[in-house]
């Protein structure tokens, strides 16, 4: 299997099952009040989305919570020490050409961020960190403009 194919399958299922509980109606959020490092309102800012493969198609860890914590903690939370969100998935690809389906569980890496060059630099370095670590083929990062409210 490719780990390739196997990051697009954990990507879009997830995406998929995320984007299918977003047909509510808007919400109202109240001004709230924030400081110079973490302004109440802010545009300018981007949703970065990182899907990492951590078990293979039978269900069994390729990556496990202790390794898979050091390069959080090492390679992530340098980076971005304000904060992140991490989300245990599963996604699922099927090779056109074969026709099988391929299974497998990942971690969803959510960082909200200006959308600077340096934070760009920074995705990257971690994209890379992960592929050099673990011999990954991929690590799919998908990204959007946000505005956030602290």
């Amino acid at each position: 299997m490719s780990l390739v194919h196997g990051m697009r399958a954990c990507g879009l299922a997830v995406l998929l099952g995320v984007l299918g509980g977003c047909a509510s109606a808007p919400v109202s959020v109240p001004a709230m009040s924030g400081d110079a490092a973490r302004p109440a309102q802010a545009s300018g800012w981007i949703r970065s989305e990182l899907y990492f493969a951590v078990g293979n198609e039978d269900g069994s860890d390729r990556i496990d919570e202790a390794r898979w914590r050091e390069f959080l903690d090492h390679e992530v939370t340098q980076r971005f020490p304000d904060g992140l969100t991490v989300i245990d998935g599963y996604g699922q690809w099927r090779f056109r050409e074969e026709g099988r389906l391929v299974r497998q569980r990942c971690k969803i890496l959510v960082v909200l961020h200006e959308d600077r060059a340096q934070h760009r630099a920074d995705i990257e370095a971690i994209r890379q960190a992960w592929k050099q670590a673990t011999g990954h083929e991929s690590v799919l990062w998908s990204r959007q403009p946000v505005e956030v409210s602290f």
